[in-house]
């Protein structure tokens, strides 16, 4: 039986270019909350982005935030109910790393506000005005004021660039993940972590839980679901290794109950 169910949202829930959730899918939120059933976002981004995208249900919902690593609970607003901090020198000296690598810009994340050292504007409108996140620009990854929780490396050249320069170095000190399609990201944690956390902290069994994702950095969460789908979207090599697919969250939804 289904009592959680945790949903990657970019190339998942919203399909790649989309700035809004379907309204169908708030329905599909509040038919399985009536029905005992809770509904967490399980995202790379931070928590007042995504309370903006599923503003009609934000109170209700527990959050999955940078890929794991700060757990919210419901309210308005929720409160961060677990966190995976990163070894903070490790994670200056990866910060650092990016800045200095031609054509990549950093995203250094806190508990719900993301700090930027650009070399261009591109990535304040990314970051800011397009992902909607709480965003201060600091002059160097050592002057963030707060704990770390995850380090994204971002070049418009594409994800496949980034593993080339920053995988095989620092995949021994902290999980990593492609993210995007110009993205890959650094934690102390995974989403399989995540939704650890979270049935821990709502009291539900992971047998009972349900995940969908489309990306490498969703395989932990999936890998840890008692019910895990992929995304048709996603690789091929993801399809093959998770024999449920969809091609519409909101389906998939819809036989919950």
């Amino acid at each position: 039986m289904i009592k959680l169910v945790a949903c990657d949202i970019d190339g998942t829930l919203l399909p790649r270019g989309a700035g809004e959730i379907a309204p169908g899918i708030f329905g599909e939120i509040r038919r399985l909350r009536r029905l005992g059933v809770a509904f967490c976002p399980a995202s790379g981004r931070q928590y007042t982005s995504l309370r903006r995208l599923f503003a009609p249900v934000a109170d209700e919902l527990t959050y999955m935030c940078e890929n794991g690593a700060v757990i919210f609970g419901p309210g308005s607003p929720g409160r961060a109910i677990a966190k995976v901090e990163m070894e903070r020198a490790a994670a200056v000296r990866l910060a650092e790393e990016i800045v200095a690598a031609p054509g990549c810009e950093v995203q250094i994340s806190g508990e719900d506000r993301s700090y930027l050292c650009p070399k261009g504007g591109e990535i304040v409108t990314i970051m800011r005005d397009i992902v909607g996140n709480n965003v201060t620009i600091v002059s160097s990854p050592a002057d963030v004021p707060e704990p770390i929780v995850k380090v994204a490396a971002y070049n418009p050249a594409g994800a496949d660039v980034l593993r080339d320069m920053f995988d095989a170095r620092w995949r021994g000190v902290f999980r990593t993940a492609v993210s995007g399609d110009c993205w890959f990201d650094f934690n102390s944690t995974d989403k399989g972590g995540g939704l650890r956390l979270l049935c821990e902290a709502l009291g539900v069994d992971i047998a009972d839980t349900l995940a969908v994702g489309d990306s490498w950095n969703d395989a932990p969460m999936l890998d840890a679901a008692g019910a895990p789908y992929i995304m048709t979207t996603a690789s091929p090599v993801l399809r093959r290794k998770y024999p449920n697919s969809c091609a519409n969250v909101e389906d998939i939804l819809s036989e919950i109950g």
